[in-house]
């Protein structure tokens, strides 16, 4: 059968439609890539988790004028922080929590900033030291290094406890081989101008302080970490 055609109508060329396939290919495999780039950085990317009461809560301040907030700022996307302080969380609720977060956010470092209220409250020592003992081992056993940060109590409390109270974070730095902060709040606790009402809670303008006190013991875990996200 011939074909037929109206006149002054002509075939048309067939069109070849080869080069938009490739056009599609070659966006999909840049697509891909990209995504590979982004989950190689996501990767690389350091992952602190603070585990602290409300020194690290930011208690009676604005939650970004705190020193976790500031510290976030200051990496400038580097590493994610995660912020898991509670407002009078002690070191046996740090403890109890401390495995869950772990196994929810897999951190590489984690800052362990807790028995404030363990000594405000007269606990016993010993139940610190056994309480920070098993999250420094549960944070070990999870591949993430610890840096512990140390505080202090009043005077109030006498000397001897007082002593024993922070010997516990001394002792375990030294048996963990950890690094330490001596006292978080150094610089800042007797400062009434940078503490709140109640004596005991720093303010907003401390903050800054607080890092500062924090970053000299962070910030070579950091760079190690990064160090070996990039080889």
């Amino acid at each position: 059968m011939i074909e037929e055609f109206p006149i002054g109508w002509r075939r048309k060329k067939p069109v070849c439609h080869a080069a938009a396939p490739r056009r599609y290919l070659v966006a999909l495999t840049l697509g891909l890539w990209l995504l590979m780039v982004g989950a190689v950085g996501a990767e690389a990317q350091p992952r602190l988790l603070v585990l602290g009461d409300s020194l690290s809560a930011a208690y009676g301040i604005e939650a970004n004028q705190g020193w976790v907030a500031l510290l976030e700022r200051r990496l400038e996307g580097r590493a994610e922080v995660i912020n898991a302080s509670i407002s009078g969380e002690t070191s046996g609720g740090g403890a109890a929590r401390l495995p869950e977060l772990l196994g929810q956010h897999a951190p590489d470092i984690v800052l362990l900033e807790l028995g404030g209220n363990d000594g405000l409250r007269g606990l016993p020592p010993r139940q610190l030291e056994a309480n920070l003992t098993r999250m420094i081992e549960a944070s070990q056993a999870a591949a993430a290094e610890v840096l512990l940060l140390g505080i202090d109590i009043p005077p109030n409390y006498g000397q001897a406890y007082r002593d024993a109270f922070t010997g516990v974070f001394h002792r375990l730095a030294d048996d963990h081989d950890l690094p330490l902060v001596p006292f978080l709040l150094e610089g800042v606790a007797l400062d009434s101008e940078l503490m709140q009402a109640d004596g005991i809670h720093p303010n907003a303008e401390a903050q800054p302080l607080i890092l500062d006190n924090v970053w000299p013991a962070l910030e070579p875990l950091l760079e190690a970490d990064l160090a070996r996200a990039t080889d």
